[in-house]
């Protein structure tokens, strides 16, 4: 199954800023399966039946604040209204002057087609959670009983969209059906009692063998979404989020088609009803208040970091899903005789360690075989007198498939067929007293063959239209490694504009180009210039991430991101000439090693986060014995880095994945926003203050 985050452009043309067709359809897609909650007051406040556009549509955070209360209350009241009237006719036929039915028309056109996405997804990726256990198999079973009741009440909801848009009359048997199945307190699938089920699966207070702050399925969730975080294309604190959409949608449909129920058993003369839909009223109410804290409180101790899986095994390709540096440090065989300008053979390997050249080349022997080392010359060991050498096929970034000394140790992987022939090579002594011994060194050559360039040029969001940063990716153009950002535009409520999402296009130079300066535009990584820091750096509160770059903090590359103030009801950006960039200033760094390490696809399993922030590492070859150092490592993982929900950033990072015997790669990572702050814990008895305003409003404007 593909994932339905995998991005479908070439790193080229997203490189480019370039939008696919088939990535739109991609989020498309994605969107069409995300909870729709929104779209209630949308369509309920309408003042026509005339379907609005997405971006004005609030976010669920919205829906549940106090503002949006009197929203909820002017619905309730209409339903009221409506149920009161005694002029609908039997059999039952919408009026189309009754604008409340309309809209409950257009409401169930708009959500029928919902899905509950979050769960789909829970199920197909537990697989790749990373420890499997009795109780996450427990969990999958309740979240497939919800994912089950959430399935009932859409179809009873296409039910009642049927009913509402018959243009010749239904019978009054057909109704009464509806209605019993919707309220009848006997039925076990009534959605009155299985929205009671539900809540009891949300609450978990039915399991009794776990402790009290892990019953609810919020809790349950965030601890499996942290297991497997690059997993599901979602943080684990979107995960919680999205399920609480989904339960929260599922609790106003049934809700909406209780009160309709009651309203064509009412145009029957069934009964007034007045006692049974207050009691409904009241029992949303209870829920969504207890629903709302749960996530309110597990909300605040869940993370909100994602970053992507490796590709599974053998779909690694180069410039797609990761771009390396190329000759940085490469092992080299190189005599001590040509490493002096004395010509003489008086030390060992050992003495050169450091920043040695090579000064001649003795009687054309092997060094005239193979590539010279132009640069630097480091960390020379002395192996074995004689070897055999098979050169590096044309064309590959190589110097030696393999080197096989006389001794029986092999550095490299040995071919059954070396492509240009292998080499023996001997060591030999001088005038008795000295011997002339083939060292085996580092290599540090900058030349037309090493690609070894970082960007510092800053790759930020158009904030003049109101984008923010919602993805990045390392790309590599004209030798450079960049880091880019996805942007898309902000929507009220921390939305995005689905639309609007966007590579933005790198700043391609080359650093030999004319104007280009060392430092400033671009980092060139050498022996003493090769660190990099890896850090998580997140946005003050009210902020958004808005820009990234790398700056020099002495030796290392270091991550800055810009943020920009955000107003969160409004949806825009605030103060834009006030943008900050910030950054971890901190040089009291540990190192996280990367010595005697494989080249990282060559990894049979996927590798897993081994840094913390805080930690730097060094570029550096690949080990001696595994692969003649012939491979700059760790890669850079290229793979594009955003959820499938698109969301404003608060932070970005940098982190190392790999596995005890792989290079690994370092990989953005990503802080989605943290809406917790945006969750209000509703007052007790909400409802019934706001029906008591709107009965003070209403009886000022009848006086």
């Amino acid at each position: 199954m593909l994932s339905p985050w995998r991005d479908s452009t070439t790193p080229e043309e997203e490189a480019s800023g370039s939008r696919s067709e088939s990535r739109s359809k991609v989020h498309r897609r994605v969107s069409a399966r995300l909870p729709v909650l929104p779209l209630l007051l949308l369509v309920l406040l309408a003042t026509t039946s005339t379907r609005q556009e997405t971006a004005a549509t609030p976010s669920v955070i919205q829906l549940l604040t106090p503002v949006a209360t009197q929203v909820i209350m002017r619905i309730l009241a209409n339903l009221d209204q409506l149920g009161g009237e005694s002029n609908v006719s039997l059999p039952f036929v919408i009026n189309e002057n009754k604008l409340i039915l309309k809209r409950l028309n257009d409401l169930s056109l708009q959500l029928m087609n919902a899905q509950t996405f979050v769960v789909a997804n829970i199920q197909h990726y537990t697989s790749q959670a990373l420890h499997v256990s009795s109780a996450q198999n427990r969990f999958i079973e309740r979240i497939e009983a919800l994912y089950g009741l959430v399935g009932i009440i859409e179809r009873r909801e296409r039910n009642m969209n049927a009913l509402l848009q018959a243009t010749d009359p239904h019978e009054p048997l057909t109704l009464n059906q509806f209605a019993l199945a919707t309220i009848d307190v006997s039925n076990t699938y009534s959605v009155m009692e299985m929205l009671h089920r539900i809540d009891a699966l949300v609450s978990g207070e039915h399991l009794i063998s776990l402790p009290v702050d892990k019953q609810n399925i919020f809790s349950q969730l965030g601890e499996l979404a942290t297991s497997s975080i690059c997993g599901f294309g979602l943080s684990p604190q979107q995960m919680i989020y999205s399920l609480y959409e989904t339960i929260a949608l599922t609790e106003l449909k049934g809700y909406i088609m209780m009160q309709f129920s009651y309203m064509l058993l009412k145009t029957q003369g069934k009964g007034n009803f007045t006692v049974e839909s207050e009691e409904r009223r009241q029992e949303m109410q209870t829920r969504l208040n207890r629903t709302q804290a749960l996530l309110h409180r597990v909300m605040q101790q869940t993370n909100n970091e994602y970053w992507r899986c490796d590709p599974e095994q053998g779909a690694h390709r180069e410039n797609e899903t990761y771009v390396q540096f190329t000759r940085l440090l490469q092992g080299y065989i190189e005599n001590e005789v040509d490493m002096n300008a004395d010509n003489t053979c008086r030390e060992t390997c050992a003495h050169y360690q450091y920043g040695h050249e090579q000064h001649q080349c003795y009687k054309e022997l092997y060094c005239n075989q193979q590539p010279k080392c132009s640069g630097r010359i480091y960390e020379c060991e002395y192996i074995d007198s004689d070897m055999t050498i098979c050169p590096a096929a044309p064309g590959s970034q190589r110097r030696y498939e393999y080197i096989e000394y006389e001794n029986g140790e092999l550095r490299g992987r040995k071919l059954s067929y070396c492509p240009r022939g292998t080499s023996k090579v001997e060591s030999w002594w001088r005038w008795l007293f000295w011997h002339c011994s083939y060292c085996f060194c580092l290599c540090d050559d900058a030349g037309r063959h090493s690609d070894r360039f970082v960007s510092l040029r800053q790759s930020v969001s158009d904030i003049a239209n109101n984008r923010v940063v919602t993805g990045l990716r390392f790309v590599k153009v004209k030798n450079v490694v960049h880091l880019i950002v996805q942007q898309g535009q902000l929507l009220p409520g921390g939305e995005i504009q689905n639309g609007t999402l966007e590579w933005v296009r790198p700043g391609s130079f080359n650093p030999r180009d004319r104007g280009v300066r060392s430092d400033i535009d671009y980092h060139t990584l050498t022996y003493d210039r090769r660190a990099i820091d890896l850090d998580d750096v997140r946005v003050s509160p009210g902020y958004v991430l808005t820009g990234v770059r790398f700056r020099t903090l002495g030796a290392h590359l270091n991550l800055e991101i810009r943020m920009t103030e955000m107003n969160f009801t409004a949806g825009t950006l605030l103060d834009l000439d006030k943008s900050i960039w910030i950054g971890n200033d901190e040089t009291n760094r540990t190192e996280l090693t990367m010595k005697y390490k494989d080249i990282p696809t060559r990894a049979t399993t996927k590798s897993l986060p081994d840094s913390t922030s805080g930690q730097f590492l060094r570029f550096g070859p690949t080990g001696g014995r595994v692969d003649a150092a012939q491979t700059t490592i760790p890669f850079l993982d290229a793979q594009p880095v955003y959820t499938i929900r698109p969301s404003p950033l608060s932070g970005a990072g940098l982190l190392h994945k790999g596995m005890p015997s792989s290079g690994g790669y370092i990989a953005p990572k990503l802080f989605t926003y943290d809406y917790g702050p945006h969750i209000q814990i509703p007052a007790d008895d909400w409802f019934a203050a706001e029906k008591l305003k709107r009965s003070e409003l209403d009886g000022r404007t009848l006086g």
